[in-house]
């Protein structure tokens, strides 16, 4: 199977190539040329591995890194929390339609299989289905991955063959978020909880994010559908920090706020950030106390139903397995990346 990934730099994309490559597909990654793919150690896999250097707003290379795919897997995007709304524009709205273009002339195409998020529902308080349709929260991720998503419905219902996959809290080795930052913020004791940490965090480990696109993308039932894609262990952010900071031999978290003062505090932080275009990013933001503060278990039920999505890996498991990658990284003198020190 010829298959292209893009955002292979990535956490989520990184990953899915490593497992495709271990399977022994032959895979096509688009990275720009100041992409780091040490982890995927494309010197070691000349035959199997293509390296196609361009962007998803450059035409040339994605007619380029499509030509052979049967399956395209689409992980490239902007997920920060907070970053100019161009630059969210850019890779989640522009570069989707760009990729979604140069796939609708790729004449293997089998499966486009572009990751969304639970985020397009809009952070309700009470976890939904498949069925509910995009909600503007008026945060940019959240709009422009959900605009990002419409352009992959367009392009299904005029014949490009789709799934869509959208994941809650993806966690693991080269994670940022909710890896490298959280150890992060632990020790310097600046993590904080959002009522008690009482929240459901839809905490899915990266590897069963990877293997559930790999299964979606061969069943045929799953064209034209989207899934949510949580790990369905109910796990909240309180006992996630405890196991993390217990596996850290670090201390839990001290700091907590009430979700409205916690939003309050968001925007105060926000505004001079907004208003000034001041570098860096607010101490916290309403994205990030949405995740803290909201049920993120989004039920799998879709998924587990049409393609056999098991979630497999413990949150103790993957915990352990994501601190170990982390004392690696410190052992070894390596920055990891996106270390900064936000709520």
């Amino acid at each position: 199977m010829a298959v292209l990934v893009t955002g292979a730099s990535g956490f989520l994309g990184g990953r899915l190539a490593q497992m495709l490559l271990e399977r022994g597909e032959q895979v096509t990654v688009l990275a720009r040329g100041t992409s780091d793919l040490r982890h995927l150690a494309p010197e070691q896999r000349p035959a199997q591995m293509r390296v196609v250097r361009g962007d998803l707003l450059q035409a040339a290379g994605l007619r380029e890194a499509v030509r052979e795919a049967t399956q395209i897997f689409h992980c490239a995007a902007c997920s920060t929390d907070w970053a100019p709304l161009a630059t969210y524009e850019a890779a989640n709205v522009r570069g989707t339609a760009n990729l979604v273009l140069a796939a609708t002339e790729a004449a293997k195409l089998l499966r486009f299989v572009h990751v969304s998020t639970t985020d397009i529902y809009g952070y309700p308080v009470v976890p939904c289905g498949e069925e509910v349709p995009f909600r503007d929260a008026g945060l940019p991720y959240n709009q422009t991955k959900g605009r990002g998503e419409e352009v992959v419905w367009r392009a299904g219902r005029e014949g490009l063959p789709i799934t869509i996959v959208r994941p809650a809290t993806i966690y693991g080795p080269r994670g940022k978020d909710f890896t490298v930052e959280i150890a992060a913020l632990l020790r310097q004791r600046l993590m904080a909880t959002v009522n008690g940490g009482s929240a459901p965090g839809g905490f899915v480990y990266v590897d069963t994010v990877a293997q559930a696109m790999m299964d979606a993308a061969e069943s045929a039932a799953t064209e034209g559908r989207a899934y949510n894609i949580s790990g369905g262990w109910g796990t909240t952010w309180a006992e996630y920090l405890r196991v993390f900071a217990e596996q850290m031999r670090a201390r839990a978290p001290w700091l907590d706020l009430s979700f409205g003062a916690a939003m309050g505090l968001a925007r105060v932080l926000e505004l001079p950030h907004r208003a000034l275009r001041l570098g860096g990013r607010p101490l916290l933001t309403r994205h990030a106390v949405y995740l803290l503060g909201r049920d993120q278990e989004f039920p799998i039920g879709r998924a587990r139903a049409e393609f056999g999505f098991a979630p497999s890996v413990s949150i103790e498991e993957g915990i352990r397995r994501s601190v170990e990658w982390l004392n690696e990284v410190r052992r070894q003198g390596r920055v990891a990346p996106g270390v900064t020190a936000r709520l």
